[in-house]
């Protein structure tokens, strides 16, 4: 049954596109539905409160304010991690704005890795193992980006600084 139901699962992301999917956004339960940022790029990544990468919010921010003609970026908190995002959607929402002035669109707190993993990561996942990329999330902040069409560009290493040049030379 578990067989049955993995193939079916991958036939389904196989054809889906990331414009299918909405998630449950972290300010109150309103929708981020992903279909609004065609003709976009979309960095996904996957944060935490309690991580050595934290401070990389900050630069999250500054990304979203100087490209956000062009990207958006889209937050989600995960405690997949070394337990560190162990907050409730008000406390993760509250740490994100009085500590970084995070404006960008926050996701509910999900799972982005293993077999409890939320369907987004599940297809990002399949997305970057189609372009050689096994075991892409390794940590939290990882970025996923996405062109304007919604493909795959690369997932960009958590360690990478979202104002680096290894990000801004697909926003340039």
């Amino acid at each position: 049954m578990k067989i049955a139901l993995v193939a079916l699962l991958s036939v389904l992301f196989s054809s889906a596109s990331i414009y299918d999917f909405k998630v449950t956004g972290l300010d109150g339960g309103k929708d981020i539905d992903f279909s609004k940022f065609k003709g976009k790029k979309i960095m996904i990544v996957n944060t935490a409160s309690k991580c050595g990468n934290t401070p990389q919010y900050a630069e999250l921010e500054q990304l979203y304010e100087k490209y956000k003609d062009k990207l958006v970026i889209v937050g989600f908190p995960a405690n997949n991690f070394g337990g560190q995002e162990p907050g409730t959607s008000t406390e993760i929402k509250e740490f994100c704005t009085k500590n970084y002035g995070v404006t960008f669109p926050m996701a509910d707190k999900v799972s982005v890795k293993g077999d409890d993993a939320a369907p987004i990561f599940q297809y990002l996942i399949a997305e970057a193992k189609k372009k050689g990329i096994e075991d892409p999330i390794k940590w939290n902040f990882t970025k996923f980006l996405l062109d304007e069409k919604g493909n795959l560009i690369t997932v960009i290493n958590n360690k990478t600084k979202p104002m680096s040049e290894e990000v801004l030379k697909y926003l340039n």
